[in-house]
């Protein structure tokens, strides 16, 4: 991952050099292959390039038009290069010699902001116009590439990290207590908060336009709910499926260093790397990289919920991959937090994100710099289970009863509770379900019922409320299957997400690449009917059919998925109990305000006894360390009047100790 940075000073004084000087210390580890900056009057932009795709190799940035109007950096990869060169009458140019950036510059000068509308890709970017003084600043549909800022009346300033903001001496480093009480309550549901209280993301699918008198932003793509995709048969579905999922894997493998694949034997992950290799050795390109986590020494017990062996074997006998391993079963999941922490910039909810921090190691070890990733392909493919809910809400019984009972036969469960708990309970108002609860007294706060929130600071911040509002769209019981399909795709939780990620993979020299996150799978698979999502009992029914011949059967036709929450219950307590028990009593002043200590430290008593079986409660005691150690390693102020000195960040990150 690349990075970009800029400043603009609304009040019209001239950018200092040392400003950008600033900011580009603080992202350099983000630019291994070069570094740029370009500032005139008010505005100054800069960027650090991570070179992957041939065309990156000639890219400079920031980069000017020819008349000097425009000034533009940014960190994007382009999947609809052909369209974009012959749609702006650029054919007259070598294609290879045409950096990306230089067709959205291109393409911002033909159509303006509507610009954004014809791209399809990962990008993060901004442009300076200098006739007009604005600046106009655009993020990819999902929000695989970053973007944070900061506007106050006199400055705005972006970044693809926190930390290139915080350089600035300018920029408050107030602590936003909205974020903790979100953080603690496992709430994910903000697009534009992180844990400063003048440092906002800018949200997926969004541009940003700031003048000296004016802040806009604009969403510029949604999904349909309304549209439904008709074909003849089970099979020209599948085809489809497979053509277009074949092309955004295509795209991704856009390289000129050598391309990995994060493999588990899952669904996803297999049909992502076998498509892959595929595509490499028709291109007579290099094997594939794979890179998978192995857990041998859990016990017995544990170990059948979390290994995958089996099914990543089967993939790997398959041929044509050069297949690497961590043991994962070694690791601590805090035991990179400093480093994860100086990455992050924030607290963060990743209980397994020492597993990417070594796989991602392991990766750049090989000179890997692009990266494959199958996060989130149940969210877009679907799992379907709210055709059963729809079959109900029409008064389907006698299909409801069939495809529950086709789910139970798969899940080895009870097929009325798939009908009753999957079938009629989304369809139960929430006030219903309340009054219910209460009357039971079993009415819990809306943030869980074991959750450690201090009471009265969930009181002071308006949580319940908050809580409320995010969730009170997706509590609509007369919501189509597709219309909740698309409120998944849609939720800020994905951008956060791929926001972890993307500093995982930018401190390991890597870019890291979705294909379940390309545009046009993403609108294919909304537009599904619902029984192309769940048919007789399996999920994802319309990508299984789509990997006929592709994927070894045993995982084509697999129906459970792994469970890593006991490497991670077991592994926590085993390494880092003397940390956590310091928490409960050395940090104790530093989250004391936020937390119900009795009810944490009730929670790590029962963990610690039993850590195998009280996973929710080694979640919130998790949750509560990597909140208590990021606040005890900021000078973070919780005065709202002045704002604090800059701290440094231009040290160099040093190596990962999980990574192998």
């Amino acid at each position: 991952m690349s990075a970009i940075f800029g400043i603009f000073h609304r009040d019209g004084r001239p950018v200092n050099p040392e400003e950008l000087a600033r900011m580009q210390a603080a992202l350099a580890h983000r630019g291994p292959d070069g570094a740029g900056a370009w500032h005139d009057g008010p505005a100054g932009l800069g960027q650090l390039m991570l070179h992957t795709t041939p065309e990156s190799l000639n890219e400079h940035l920031p980069l000017l038009s020819r008349d000097g109007r425009l000034a533009l950096t940014a960190d994007a990869r382009l999947d609809n290069r052909d369209e974009l060169i012959a749609a702006l009458d650029l054919r007259d140019r070598p294609a290879a010699r045409l950096a990306d950036s230089e067709l959205i510059l291109a393409a911002y000068e033909s159509w303006g902001e509507r610009c954004v509308e014809r791209l399809l890709g990962d990008f993060a970017f901004a442009v300076w116009d200098r006739r007009e003084q604005q600046l106009f600043c655009a993020r990819d549909h999902m929000g695989v590439k970053p973007f944070y800022y900061y506007c106050s009346d006199r400055l705005v300033a972006f970044a693809s990290e926190i930390k290139g903001l915080l350089a600035l001496p300018q920029v408050p480093r107030r602590l936003n207590e909205v974020c903790v009480a979100d953080h603690l309550a496992l709430l994910f549901e903000d697009p534009c908060i992180t844990f400063y209280q003048d440092i906002v993301r800018l949200p997926a699918a969004t541009t940003l336009l700031v003048t000296a008198a004016q802040q806009r932003t604009q969403r510029y793509w949604t999904l349909d709910p309304t549209y439904e995709l008709r074909l003849g048969s089970d099979q020209e579905y599948a085809e489809a499926f497979r053509a277009i999922f074949s092309e955004a894997v295509r795209c991704r493998l856009a390289s000129a260093y050598p391309v990995g694949a994060l493999l588990s034997g899952g669904l996803d992950s297999s049909s992502i790397t076998c498509t892959a290799r595929d595509l490499l050795g028709a291109q007579g390109r290099d094997p594939l990289h794979t890179f998978s986590a192995v857990f041998p020494d859990l016990p017995e017990s544990e170990r059948r919920r979390i290994d995958e062996r089996v099914f990543r074997d089967t993939v790997l006998a398959s041929g044509a991959f050069v297949a690497h391993e961590i043991r994962a079963d070694q690791l601590s999941p805090m035991g990179d937090l400093a480093r994860m922490h100086w990455h992050q910039d924030e607290a963060f909810f990743g209980p397994n994100l020492y597993i990417h921090w070594a796989l991602h190691g392991a990766a750049r070890q090989q000179g890997v710099r692009v990266l494959l990733d199958g996060t989130d392909g149940d969210t877009t493919v679907s799992h379907g289970w709210e055709r059963l809910a729809e079959l109900a809400r029409r008064g389907r019984w006698w299909q409801l009863y069939q495809q529950a009972d086709a789910c139970a036969r798969h899940y080895r469960s009870s097929r009325w509770w798939f009908i009753a708990q999957l079938g009629f309970a989304p369809l139960v108002p929430e006030p219903v379900t309340a009054a219910w609860q209460t009357l039971r007294g079993r009415r819990q706060p809306p943030w869980g019922d074991r959750s450690v929130i201090h009471p009265d600071f969930a009181r002071r911040i308006g949580l319940a409320e908050r809580v409320a509002a995010f969730s009170r769209p997706t509590r609509n019981p007369w919501r189509s299957a597709r219309q909740k399909h698309a409120a998944a795709l849609s939720s800020p939780l994905l951008s956060s997400t791929l926001e972890l990620a993307d500093k995982v993979a930018a401190g390991c020299g890597i870019e890291a690449r979705y294909p379940f996150f390309d545009r046009r799978l993403i609108e294919f698979c909304l537009s599904l009917p619902v029984e192309q999502k769940l048919h007789n009992g399996w999920d994802r029914i319309v990508m299984r059919r789509a990997m006929e011949g592709v994927l070894p059967p045993v995982v084509q036709w697999r129906k459970i998925k792994a469970n890593l929450s006991p490497n991670f219950q077991l592994r926590l307590l085993a390494c880092e109990r003397e940390r956590l028990e310091a928490v409960l009593h050395e940090h104790v002043p530093l989250v004391a305000d936020f937390v119900d200590l009795a009810a944490l430290r009730q929670a790590y008593q029962q963990y610690a006894g039993q850590p195998e079986q009280f996973n929710s409660e080694a979640i919130m005691v998790y949750t509560v360390a990597n909140l208590a150690l990021w606040l005890h390693s900021k000078p973070l102020t919780r005065d709202l009047s002045r704002p604090e000195a800059p701290v440094s960040y231009t040290e160099e990150p040093q190596p990962l100790a999980n990574a192998p």
